[in-house]
């Protein structure tokens, strides 16, 4: 009964409010900084095609890489981010969250049945906007790329640009990916990597370097938590 009841329509959005709120509080309540803001600064607001990828595990964190690229580039106000979620109950669960920090959500799937989540990004990253995508979302492998971020950039000649988030104090959840989720009351760190371009036909060799990617930014983020002196940063 506890289930049914958890998974009822009403509840799950009253969730998705307060997690909503935390999240906003822990933002708010949080000093960030960007690492690797040159490989954001150039392509934010400049028209060009770019796909934004981050593993799932960060997802709770991410929506204040916008509000990030915002305050540094002036250019990007006019970015309206759109995030690929799925069309399962989970990822209308996240999209109930991420909503209200005036993110665009477009629900489908970069692998199962997901040909009308690609033409959707494709009319999203033609007009000018970005996407945002977990590659190994919503329910993994773990930190394993799905071919459809690849295939996207291949045919919209899109950068992908590998991104990540870590908090000094957090908590890793039980969960799949082994989610962080911040804490209030502290400091954080968004990290941009270099740009990846896909050539057509090589999809394969792009996957591992996504990977490797996104990986890396990851690493990154996870030291300076450890040791916030150990990497430059621009404060925001």
């Amino acid at each position: 009964m506890l289930r049914k009841l958890i998974r009822h329509p009403r509840t799950q959005a009253a969730l998705a409010r307060s997690l909503g709120a935390y999240l906003a509080f822990c933002y708010r309540t949080t000093r960030w900084s960007m690492a690797g803001h040159q490989h954001m600064a150039a392509y934010a607001g400049r028209g060009e095609p770019v796909i934004i990828t981050f593993w799932h595990e960060r997802l709770p964190m991410m929506p204040m890489l916008w509000t990030a690229t915002h305050r540094l580039f002036p250019e990007a106000k006019h970015w309206q981010p759109h995030v690929l979620v799925s069309q399962h109950r989970d990822g209308r669960f996240i999209g109930e969250i991420v909503s209200r920090f005036r993110l665009t959500m477009l629900y489908g799937s970069t692998s199962r049945g997901g040909a009308s989540g690609m033409r959707s990004m494709l009319r999203v990253l033609r007009g000018g906007s970005p996407v945002a995508i977990t590659p190994d979302g919503p329910r993994g492998p773990r930190r394993k790329a799905a071919e459809g971020v690849a295939q996207l950039a291949a045919l919209s000649n899109a950068v992908i640009l590998p991104t990540a988030a870590a908090t000094i104090r957090h908590r890793i959840l039980p969960s799949w990916d082994r989610m962080m989720l911040p804490l209030p009351f502290t400091r954080g760190v968004l990290v941009c990597g270099e740009a990846i371009r896909v050539p057509r036909g090589d999809t394969a060799a792009a996957m591992a370097a996504i990977e490797t990617a996104l990986n890396a930014v990851c690493d990154t983020a996870d030291s300076w938590a450890r040791n916030p002196a150990g990497l430059e940063s621009r404060a925001l």
